[in-house]
């Protein structure tokens, strides 16, 4: 006789078979999940197609509206006009949708990454990531700032302000990754803001390889000085813009994917302009660092090239920034100036 079966064995039997029913679902649904990843992947691929013929055939039309616009009747130029308004409207339209689409990698992050798509695909994971920048912006900036702190005030071995310009090298090379993906996902981060990562992880890796010895030690001060002040004013910034931001957004004024930058933005205007004068005067010590790397490399002594090449580079930086900067300003005041005119 067989006997009862042990309470454990039938526990087992009766567990084994809710798994079987549990796996059996899920297969199905893998399978479903498959399909649908099929499917998705056909309708980028529609959707993508489908933009670059609108591009080229709104590009055609907005040539022949050129041609025909000369001899028409008083109506039909009315209707031309429609057409025109609306074509101006489609790139950014076009923009909005390619946001969510894969794109191929352009030259930077594919010498980086390798041909991997970057695009998130829902808007949680795109703030996501995001917010994730901008923390890790922060995080980097207070650690940065600490370290120059040391190194400025109480420590003076070569050795560490390597490890600083390591880390600046590190910071500036991630930030310029991170941008490039972000702005893969729909960022509107503009021109001077991103090449400017790319000048500061350069300058960085320069003053890396400056070799210990006289020249390095007369520069050493008002450099970290310099580092210092920098870091102190990026964690303002980032501490003033992203509220700035946060309360944009709120009242519907940005676009979520907008991000905290090193420079001064026209959106920044109301209730940032007390930033101006730190930014100004950050531009105007680098461009006095500029000057007096100039001066060291006609010293009779100077055989380093890192001196000239840091010069260039910090008058590059000064250049960027004081310029970007001046033009946004002057477009706000002349934006204001014309307001109450058109009221």
């Amino acid at each position: 006789s067989t006997g009862k079966m042990p309470q454990g064995f039938t526990d087992v039997l009766e567990e084994w078979k809710c798994l079987e029913d549990e796996y059996q679902q899920l297969q199905d649904t893998h399978r479903m999940y498959l399909q649908k990843l099929d499917e998705i992947s056909k309708l980028q691929n529609n959707c993508s197609s489908s933009i670059s013929r609108q591009q080229r055939r709104l590009k055609e039309l907005s040539h022949r509206v050129k041609k025909c616009s000369k001899s028409l009747s008083e109506e039909d130029a009315k209707k031309m006009d429609e057409i025109k308004e609306k074509v101006k409207t489609r790139p950014n339209a076009f923009f909005e949708m390619e946001a969510f689409l894969p794109k191929k990698n352009g030259l930077y992050l594919s010498l980086v990454l390798g041909n991997v798509n970057v695009t998130l695909f829902s808007k949680q994971s795109k703030f996501a990531y995001k917010d994730e920048y901008e923390k890790f912006k922060l995080c980097s900036t207070v650690v940065l700032l600490l370290f120059s702190f040391i190194c400025y005030f109480f420590v003076s071995y070569r050795f560490l302000d390597a490890i600083l310009n390591f880390q600046l090298v590190w910071y500036y090379c991630t930030l310029t990754i991170r941008e490039s993906i972000l702005i893969t996902n729909g960022s509107r981060i503009k021109g001077w803001w991103v090449f400017h990562h790319y000048i500061s992880a350069f300058l960085s890796g320069v003053m890396l390889t400056w070799p210990d010895g006289n020249l390095y030690k007369i520069f050493r001060n008002q450099f970290l000085a310099y580092s210092l002040y920098q870091s102190f004013v990026q964690c303002l910034q980032c501490y003033y813009q992203s509220g700035c931001l946060y309360r944009l957004r709120a009242l519907g004024e940005r676009h979520n994917l907008d991000l905290t930058v090193e420079g001064f933005q026209s959106w920044m205007w109301k209730g940032l302009t007390f930033l101006l004068p730190f930014l100004f005067f950050g531009h105007f010590w680098q461009l006095f660092n500029s000057l007096s790397l100039f001066k060291m490399a006609q010293l009779p002594d100077c055989k380093e090239w890192q001196v000239l090449m840091c010069g260039l580079c910090f008058l590059i930086l000064f250049m960027g920034n004081f310029f970007t900067t001046v033009a946004v300003v002057r477009q706000k005041l002349k934006s204001r100036n014309q307001k109450p005119k058109s009221l």
